[in-house]
């Protein structure tokens, strides 16, 4: 077996750049939308710390972790372990590969050990991300070198959202909490004719990535949430809201996404993240949430 030094490895990784607000929001009319994917909380949009990667010694991976393939004459096995500095290993995450031809290559999720593998060929330097359902993941650079026998393990040290923290409470208090606040994320770039629910053709690359995370990530169930700004009445905004997420949830269907796994809601003018006393901020209320269930 062809055996790697132990090397460790700091890399920046790039997240996409941030924005102004968009002119028409994921839920709104004919405008394009800019920025990065957001949540209304106040969440990042993008992970943009350094991560560091560390290739150790490929006998340690194998004894570390059962392993379900192995490397051939010109394929290399890397092994993922994806953790969180302050809570350690993270389960669920799909690791994807791209490479220069643009083929893409996933792991499964990783299990209850941060833990996921995959084969990819030799000799390519490939984009590395994690699928999300919302932000626009980091990524790096991740080169295979040439040669047989491969096996690589990476650490991929990432920083994970988590609920803010709540104040002491009372057991009596404790049961009439609402359950912990899952990360919603605003779904850009998707948009509608105006005053309608028929979705643009612009709008599909972003629910493109919506479909990919879903597919190789076969447990996830998600929320689709409309919004409207408060012009016109609040029935019709209601109405219009529903339409739109159910617009939304045909798209995922229609690319063989199970129907069971997607729910759809509209809330029409309800908890706006902006003042809808300027157009800006209307555009803003004007949009399409996604969430984990």
């Amino acid at each position: 077996m062809h055996r790697l030094p132990l090397i460790i490895i700091a890399l920046s990784l790039c997240a996409a750049c941030g924005g102004s607000p968009p002119t028409e929001s994921a839920a709104g009319g004919e405008s394009t939308a800019g920025g990065s994917d957001s949540s209304p909380n106040g969440t990042p949009s993008a992970d943009s710390e350094s991560q560091e990667f560390q290739l150790h010694d490929s006998d340690q991976s194998q004894r570390e972790h059962p392993s379900q393939i192995e490397s051939t004459e010109t394929e290399a096995a890397i092994r993922f372990f994806v953790v969180d500095p302050e809570t350690g290993p993270i389960s669920g995450t799909v690791v994807k590969l791209t490479a220069p031809d643009g083929s893409a290559y996933y792991t499964g999720s990783t299990d209850s050990q941060g833990y996921a593998e995959m084969l990819v060929p030799a000799g390519q330097r490939y984009q590395l991300e994690y699928l999300s359902l919302g932000r626009r993941t980091t990524r790096a650079s991740v080169n295979v070198a040439p040669g047989p026998r491969q096996d690589i393990r990476l650490t991929l040290r990432r920083r994970q959202w988590h609920p803010p923290a709540r104040p002491a409470v009372t057991v009596a208090q404790e049961r009439e909490q609402q359950p912990e606040p899952q990360q919603r994320f605003v779904l850009e770039g998707v948009l509608f004719d105006s005053g309608r629910a028929t979705i643009q053709e612009q709008s599909y690359p972003r629910l493109d990535r919506v479909v990919e995370y879903m597919v190789h990530k076969p447990s996830a169930r998600i929320r689709i949430s409309g919004y409207t700004d408060s012009m016109g009445g609040s029935e019709r905004n209601r109405q219009l809201s529903e339409a739109r997420a159910q617009a939304v949830r045909l798209y995922l269907v229609a690319q063989d996404i199970d129907a069971g796994r997607i729910e759809a809601i509209g809330y029409g003018e309800e908890d706006p993240v902006a003042s809808n006393d300027t157009a800006e901020g209307r555009a803003q209320n004007r949009r399409i949430e996604a969430v984990e269930l």
